[in-house]
């Protein structure tokens, strides 16, 4: 906990958000160095305040009422928006501003310049901050204030954010060309023999694929050899090299259609298409304004298109 937060928020409101990131009384005195006691004395004043409870508890077992659903939400905006605020202050008066937003890997790497550079063009005095990560390292930098918003593929709790879609894009299985397949293929249940080219766990491509197979009552496991990167472009240059088959999005491979040098496979029983979404906390003060550049972002891209390589 960063001393200069303390003062942003009553300082029971900081031991109530400590409690719910631990979901422990303990961790949490362990996590403010203060007695275990003086947490629950905390907690009980700030249900006696607020006229509910704010946890229920079950032994050694602790979970959030409705009502401190509502109190988490609410108070957990202000605590992000802190950061940015002390950040706004620093600026006031100052010529340069920063924006500081997270995308995920696939649209780092393939579908974030049109808009990111048409943004930079018209926003010359704007320093920029962008993070990568997968869709689950951005949600904690969110949760955390450390990123005033992202451009993301994966799911994300709608309880939490605030979102407004960029654009809806194809999710395609492909394969390098001339791939010979272990059988004549024209469903999903055909791929189960290839390789299969994954992203590690928390990447919004594997959550979207893990999805769409257990309707099938399938899993990654169906697959019996797999390789594991962290990596979308090198995953491309292992379908290139005909090291497997994946599923991704259509943009990340879009040049490599156009050249020939991969094909979308032909299964009758796969058609799906993803959104990609801006997302920002809910109830942050700031919203308003992060919606605003989303969808100049979003405009800017579209604008963009026709000249993009890949979009």
């Amino acid at each position: 906990m960063q001393k200069g937060m303390m003062g942003m928020l009553d300082f029971r409101i900081e031991t109530f958000l400590s409690v719910c990131r631990n979901m422990s009384f303990t961790a949490a005195s362990e996590e403010l160095h203060i007695t275990q006691p003086a947490v629950s004395q905390h907690i009980r004043f700030l249900e006696k305040a607020y006229g509910c409870a704010l946890f229920v508890r079950d032994g050694k077992r602790i979970s959030l009422t409705p009502a401190g659903e509502v109190l988490l939400h609410t108070m957990g905006s202000l605590h992000n928006d802190h950061k940015t605020l002390m950040r706004r202050m620093q600026e006031a008066g100052g010529v340069k501003k920063t924006l500081t937003f997270g995308v995920t890997l696939t649209i780092g790497e393939y579908a974030i310049l049109p808009c990111l550079s048409s943004y930079l063009k018209s926003h010359p005095d704007i320093n920029v901050h962008v993070h990568y990560g997968n869709t689950h390292t951005l949600v904690d930098l969110l949760h955390e204030g450390n990123i005033d918003f992202a451009l993301v593929e994966g799911y994300v709790p709608p309880e939490d954010f605030d979102i407004l879609v960029d654009r809806v894009e194809p999710y395609i299985p492909v394969c390098a060309k001339g791939h010979v397949f272990q059988k004549p293929v024209s469903t999903l249940r055909d791929l189960l023999g290839e390789r299969l080219l994954i992203r590690e766990k928390g990447s919004g491509t594997r959550e979207i694929l893990e999805k769409y197979l257990s309707a099938f009552n399938l899993s990654l496991t169906d697959f019996p050899h797999y390789a594991q990167v962290e990596n979308m472009h090198s995953i491309v240059g292992l379908l290139q090299r005909d090291c497997g088959i994946t599923f991704l999005y259509q943009a990340a491979v879009q040049e490599l259609l156009d050249q020939g040098l991969v094909e979308i496979i032909p299964i009758t029983d796969f058609h799906m298409h993803h959104e990609f979404t801006f997302i920002w906390n809910k109830n942050s003060c700031f919203a308003q304004e992060y919606r605003e550049i989303c969808d100049n972002m979003r405009n800017d891209r579209a604008l963009d298109a026709p000249r993009s390589a890949v979009i």
